[in-house]
């Protein structure tokens, strides 16, 4: 008879994250119902108030309740926002400790940015051009405060253009990417000029997107890509994501 390995008992709060999760998933408690109490769940489950504890703040690292004190936790509403949120240490440490990672990101990024590009040129109404386009303004002013301001403000403009796909998921995934290379970009050398350039290069994005032109909406975004990894670099010789 071959052996398949010792069982192992699991840990109590284990079972009870379980038997939550289940009613969770299954509509039990709905996005906005909150759970029983500690007590109630003490009594109900049959475990006492660390085994409770501790799968509760399993759920809410899942992203799956919210706990405040004072009050009975809550079920959340799923989002992409959300699930992304869960795995940002995880994300940051893995970049932090593969230098082959952060290149794989900066590749992925712009792949992704070029898709959303030519996604926002088939779907733009004139309200998403005109929101595009005072971000693009405010990209400007911010000329007159300084480099923060300025790389700030060029963020803005690459996240207005995933809120035109009206894809929350590209939202999410842009806004964790922007956010997990930036992380690794945050000391810049801001050379004289190229703020000009940049400003020019979203110009012509704005203007491929209005003109509902995926081609040249995704080849002007990743000209401008490409371009801004070599004029933008930071103490370490490295390139600014956007």
């Amino acid at each position: 008879m071959s052996s398949t390995g010792k069982i192992v008992k699991r840990k109590l709060s284990d079972e009870v994250f379980d038997r939550l999760y289940d009613l969770i998933r299954s509509g039990g408690y709905a996005p906005g119902d909150t759970l029983p109490s500690e007590r109630e769940l003490m009594e109900s489950l049959g475990v006492g108030r660390p085994a409770i504890r501790e799968a509760m703040q399993s759920l809410e690292r899942q992203g799956l309740i919210a706990i405040h004190h004072g009050q009975r936790p809550r079920v959340l509403q799923p989002t992409a926002s959300g699930l992304l949120s869960q795995i940002d240490l995880t994300a940051r440490h893995m970049l932090m400790q593969s230098p082959e990672s952060l290149e794989h990101l900066k590749e992925a990024r712009s792949f992704f940015e070029v898709g959303m590009a030519q996604r926002a040129a088939e779907l733009a109404d004139a309200a998403d051009v005109a929101r595009l386009a005072a971000l693009l303004e405010r990209q400007r002013r911010a000329l007159e405060e300084n480099c923060e301001a300025f790389i700030a403000a060029d963020m803005a403009f690459h996240r207005g253009i995933a809120a035109i796909t009206r894809n929350p998921i590209y939202a999410a995934t842009s806004e964790a990417m922007l956010g997990w290379l930036a992380r690794f970009h945050s000391k810049v050398l801001h050379w004289e000029g190229n703020e000009q350039t940049t400003l020019a290069e979203h110009e012509g994005i704005l203007r491929a997107i209005e003109a509902h032109d995926p081609a040249a909406a995704g080849q002007r975004m990743g000209d401008h890509l490409r371009r801004s990894r070599v004029a933008y670099q930071n103490t370490a010789g490295e390139a600014l994501p956007t």
